[in-house]
């Protein structure tokens, strides 16, 4: 403890001067625990000091008792040196007599070797010379196992003189054997009873040959067997495309005409199968040059038989060899071994199989390699040529490059459905119906699956993918069907002037068919995307990746969306009558407040006679999207057409405004008239921001003159100067008292840049045209346009002007724009004059308005 920390330890135990008085007691008891510690501390220092002593003491031991057992070990290991000394003097002589008794036994058997390898040799050539194929076949193996043991002795005369010996006599045999298969087939085993057993000796002969000879056998039996197949299908008559089935006929009799015969022949061979095989490669090379050399395209029923039967057969053959697979050939090997036949021949073989066996377990207590050679051995017997051959697709394949004409007739038949179905469709839904689809819909995918269940079952390769790219086409051209189903606006250059080419009239039967066509589209494209599933689950793999239906569910999507667009326009269509009637209010003369208007009404009843319909027709998602569409087109058109007003008093503007607010509640109240309430609240939002603006400019227009500017500003803050002037206008001012506001306003907006725009007199005038030139059509264009534009109060004198340009400097769709735009701005007599112009412009054979109408 420091001294601070000593004197607070201090003060805390005295903090009196009558404490004071426990000193001495409280010193005695600190010098009492001194004094017991210390004699802890030098009972510990004894302790250690013991300790020490006790540890030097105990390692000394422990050194003495290392040393110690060092002498011993050595002891020991001298011992052991002596020992083995004296067992090597001991079996030296022994050991002498070990090597001489090894090489003794090692010459005995090889001289006993090749006693029996003489002998076999000379009994082996008697055989042959004989054609004694059964006993042949048994020394045969004998004498290879006995060869087998003097590969090391090569370099000895007399052995090099046997194995040459034994070289030719399996070449005499090789030549016996074939010489003898040449007969079979030829009608000599009728004649000579004993020939096919003579020919299944051989086959043990072969079989104890090398594998080549096997091999070689068998391909020229093949071979043989089918040239009078290349000679009768290569003719002029029967190589032909309709012929193709006969082909399969061919072989099917002479596999069970010579099924009987060919039994001869070891089941391990598996003759049937390889001669199936020959025959499928050969008829795929007849099939293709029948194709290629085709001088017109091949008839659809005559190429899908073909193509058919070639399937069939080709499953047939599947089945029948187990899809040439090495399990299935393995297994029917093992069941062979399993119930071998009490015969001649299985006697036979189990001889040969003893002998083998025999030379074999001799070897395998000297060779450690010996037991996997053994198997080796017994695996190559059960193998067959080819194995893992898949038939599926070995001929069939061939007519792949041929399918156009089956994948344009598909795409034919399919087309002239489609064009049936959309002249059947009623473009209504059945009564009762829970889905409010097409019925032609769900046609249009039958026939596809239908088309598609035919393919697959002839192939999933190139053409099936054909086929799938046709299936797109179909679903794009019916999605052009729905899409020009819907119902147009006016067109003519009449419908362009009067601002009417953008309007869509729709009747409440025309509506219920937008709203099937809407779910139509969104079946389809749903559907669609299953049919790519569906097709990428049994095409082959390489097609898996361009199998995509991406495109064509975004012509279903176009669909939709043109289709919920034009249910709006035709929804705010009605609207015009009701939107003209609030203009043709006098609201400079109302003299009180009342009730809402009737346009409000009508209105109201627009809603109510179509909603309700739509709403049970359209999905949640496609119904909101039709409300917010709705809610941004009705609510900007009922504030621009405040500004078609002539005047409105004071009490006019309270009356707009009571009936914003009713227009404004109907708005809010269609999800409920629709029945579906699942985005109510985004929904009131949107509508309350767009009705909002109505609600600021009739506030605006309520505000007293000295003050219309500053409310202007703080309600509108986007509004433009034109704007601006038609609330004064709205308001009833006159031009003069407009003109100090104006310049106000606009001195205003250009100090605080909050609304960039050129200050203007009260009355606007009409900027010139600019000289047209060859190069600057679009300038000319947009010239007309803002002249039409920035004046809107005179309309025939902006159309006079504009006239004076000369038409070639207009693109058609700029005239035909500016000519809708006059049209919904002009006045009476601007009109009147603009289709006077039109209708002389008819009767001349030059000029630019003749151009127009012949462009």
């Amino acid at each position: 403890m420091d001294k601070s920390s000593a004197l607070e330890y201090i003060n805390q135990m005295f903090p009196t001067e009558a404490s004071l008085t426990g000193v001495e007691p409280l010193m005695q008891k600190i010098q009492s625990e001194i004094r017991r510690v210390d004699a802890s501390i030098l009972a510990a220092v004894r302790q250690q000091s013991n300790s020490g002593t006790k540890a030097k003491e105990e390692l000394a031991a422990a050194t003495g008792a290392v040393q110690e057992l060092m002498v011993k070990i050595k002891e020991i290991k001298t011992k052991a040196e002596q020992s083995e000394t004296m067992v090597q003097e001991i079996c030296r002589d022994i050991k002498k007599l070990d090597c001489a008794k090894k090489h003794i036994t090692t010459t005995i058997t090889a001289l006993h070797r090749l006693t029996m390898l003489v002998s076999a040799v000379e009994q082996l050539q008697v055989m042959a010379a004989k054609r004694q194929y059964k006993e042949a076949a048994a020394q045969l193996e004998a004498v290879n196992q006995l060869c087998s043991h003097f590969e090391a002795y090569m370099d000895v005369p007399k052995i090099t003189e046997l194995r040459d010996k034994f070289r030719n006599i399996k070449k005499i045999l090789k030549s016996h054997v074939f010489a003898d298969f040449s007969s079979l087939g030829t009608g000599k085993e009728t004649e000579e009873p004993n020939l096919l057993q003579q020919l299944s000796d051989a086959c043990l002969v072969v079989d104890a040959l090398e594998p080549s000879v096997r091999e070689e056998l068998v391909k020229n039996f093949c071979n043989k067997e089918l040239t009078s197949y290349r000679q009768i299908f290569e003719g002029a008559e029967l190589a032909k495309l309709d012929k193709t089935e006969r082909r399969y006929a061919w072989i099917r009799r002479r596999l069970k005409t010579n099924e009987e015969i060919w039994k001869i022949f070891p089941q391990i061979w598996h003759v049937d199968y390889l001669l199936c095989i020959q025959f499928c490669k050969i008829t795929r090379a007849q099939l293709v040059d029948i194709l290629n050399n085709l001088k017109e395209k091949p008839e659809v029923g005559t190429l899908l038989l073909a193509l058919q039967r070639t399937l069939e057969f080709e499953e047939e053959l599947a089945s029948k060899f187990g899809g040439g697979t090495e399990k299935s050939r393995s297994k029917e090997s093992t069941n062979d071994d399993e119930e071998p036949e009490e015969d001649d021949e299985g006697t036979e073989r189990k001889r040969i199989a003893e002998i083998r066996n025999k030379y074999q377990k001799k070897d395998a207590s000297s060779d450690p390699g010996a037991k996997d050679k053994m198997e080796k051995e017994k695996q190559k017997d059960l193998a067959v040529p080819g194995a893992g051959f898949n038939f599926r697709g070995i001929i069939s394949s061939c007519f792949e490059a041929h399918m156009t004409v089956y994948v344009e007739l598909e795409e034919k038949t399919l087309m002239e459905n489609l064009e049936k179905l959309i002249q059947e469709e009623t473009w209504e839904t059945e009564e009762g119906s829970q889905t409010n689809i097409l019925s032609s819909s769900m046609q249009v995918f039958l026939i596809i699956r239908r088309s598609l269940k035919r393919c697959s079952a002839l192939t999933q390769s190139q053409t099936l993918f054909n086929l799938f790219q046709v299936f797109q086409r179909i679903l794009k051209a019916y999605a052009n069907r729905l899409y020009n189903r819907l119902p147009k606006g006016g067109t003519g250059i009449v419908a362009a002037a009067t601002g009417t080419d953008g309007q869509i009239k729709t009747s409440d039967k025309d509506e219920r068919m937008i709203c099937y066509i809407v779910n139509t589209a969104e079946y389809c494209h749903k559907t669609s995307g299953e049919l790519a599933e569906n097709v990428s689950n049994m095409i082959d793999p390489q097609f898996v990746d361009k199998v995509d239906m991406s495109e064509v569910q975004d012509e279903f999507s176009a669909v939709i969306t043109k289709a919920l667009i034009t249910l709006v326009n035709g929804i705010e269509t009605k609207f015009d009558a009701e939107m003209l009637a609030m203009t043709r209010v006098p609201w400079a003369t109302l003299e009180s407040v009342g009730d809402q208007s009737e346009y409000v009404n009508g209105i109201s009843s627009i809603l109510s006679a179509s909603i309700p319909a739509l709403g049970s027709l359209l999905s949640p998602t496609y119904f909101q999207f039709f409300l917010d569409k709705l809610a941004a087109s009705l609510g900007p058109r009922f504030s621009q057409n405040i500004y078609k007003c002539k005047s409105i008093s004071e009490t006019g503007a309270q009356q707009m405004l009571l009936d914003t607010q009713a227009v404004k509640t109907i708005l809010l109240e269609i999800p409920s008239l629709g029945k579906q309430t699942t985005a109510t609240t985004s929904y009131s939002k949107f509508v309350s921001r767009e009705m909002s603006k109505a609600e600021a400019l009739l506030k605006v227009i309520l505000s007293p003159v000295d003050s219309v500017a500053n409310t202007y500003r703080a309600l509108l803050p986007e509004g433009t100067l034109s704007d601006f002037q038609r609330v004064l206008e709205l308001k009833g001012l006159k031009k003069a008292d407009q003109q100090t506001i104006l310049e106000d306003f606009n001195k205003h907006a250009t100090t605080a840049a909050n609304i960039r725009h050129p200050s203007v007199a009260p009355s606007v005038a009409l900027p010139p045209v600019p000289t047209p030139a060859s190069s600057s059509a679009p300038a000319t264009a947009s010239a007309l346009a803002a002249s039409i534009s920035s004046a809107p109060s005179a309309p025939a004198a902006a159309f006079a002007s504009a006239l004076t340009t000369p038409l070639s400097a207009y693109s058609r769709e700029d005239v035909l724009t500016r000519a809708a735009a006059l049209g919904r701005g002009a006045a009476t007599t601007g009109f009147k004059r603009f289709l006077a112009l039109t209708e002389a412009a008819k009767d001349k054979k030059d000029g630019p308005f003749r151009k127009l109408f012949n462009s």
